[in-house]
């Protein structure tokens, strides 16, 4: 907890809390009295109405999620626009982001890199998630549900293949934080041996497909990908080549390399 951001609570008129219940632990634990409304990703129309006639009263509203920062896939983007539409201003406050904690320790590339929050909790839909993301080279974040971890990291073993690496970034900054790097079939192995692995808040932060294994953008080979799925790959080539502005042999040299 950044100072700042204790300054801040003890100063405002009401604070939004994804879940009063654990905000109110936070400011009895540091003696701050004020009031708590619930704002979290079911709140309505009714619950932003009242948060910003607070506003409109001249007075300051805190929002403060679960853990980590707001808005880094929890609740709040609507509220910052509505207020950003009224013209008040919308100050961040900052502290632990789990994403950028994971990958300032995963020892993976993190010039570039693509934070994708929560895959579908379903198999089917993850692994058409994880398809489309395949051949993308920037480093990928991940953020997963405890009880999905294993399901979710053997989808990953088969769609990126076995030997690409992944770091395991687990409860970071509480007392049970785990960082481990290994290759995504190491990775299977190691949280099924130990179901302590499948616990707390989870990231994962998984190496960028091999520069050498093509020289387009994702985009351009799902296309290719789709199309030569239904049509001579011929045709799926020329096709995708005009949707995507490649080259036609490079389309068609890669599709002959990296059969479906």
């Amino acid at each position: 907890m950044v100072p700042r951001a204790t300054e801040v609570l003890q100063s405002v008129s009401l604070v939004a809390a994804e879940d009063t219940r654990r905000t109110r632990q936070l400011l009895q634990h540091f003696g701050i009295s004020v009031r708590l409304q619930a704002y979290h990703d079911h709140s309505g129309d009714a619950e932003l109405g009242q948060i910003l006639d607070v506003l409109r009263r001249g007075e300051s509203v805190a929002m403060v999620s679960d853990a980590g920062t707001p808005l880094i896939s929890d609740p709040g983007y609507r509220l910052v626009d509505a207020a950003l539409a009224e013209s008040f201003q919308v100050v961040p406050i900052p502290g632990p982001c789990a994403m950028v904690a994971a990958l300032s320790v995963a020892g993976l590339p993190s010039d570039r890199f693509m934070f994708e929050g929560f895959l579908a909790a379903k198999p089917h839909g993850r692994q058409q998630q994880l398809q489309l993301l395949a051949k993308e080279p920037r480093t990928l974040i991940f953020y997963e549900a405890p009880h999905r971890l294993q399901a979710c990291l053997e989808d990953m073993a088969q769609v990126f293949g076995p030997d690409r690496r992944v770091t395991l970034a687990r409860e970071l900054t509480k007392l049970f934080e785990t960082v481990r790097r290994m290759t995504l079939v190491e990775m299977c192995e190691f949280v099924a041996a130990d179901t302590n692995q499948q616990r707390g808040e989870c990231v994962l932060v998984v190496e960028g497909c091999p520069p050498q294994a093509h020289s387009m953008d994702s985009a351009t080979l799902h296309v290719l990908d789709v199309l030569r799925a239904e049509l001579p790959l011929k045709q799926a080539a020329a096709l995708a080549a005009q949707i995507s502005g490649e080259k036609k042999n490079a389309l068609y040299k890669y599709a002959l390399e990296n059969p479906l």
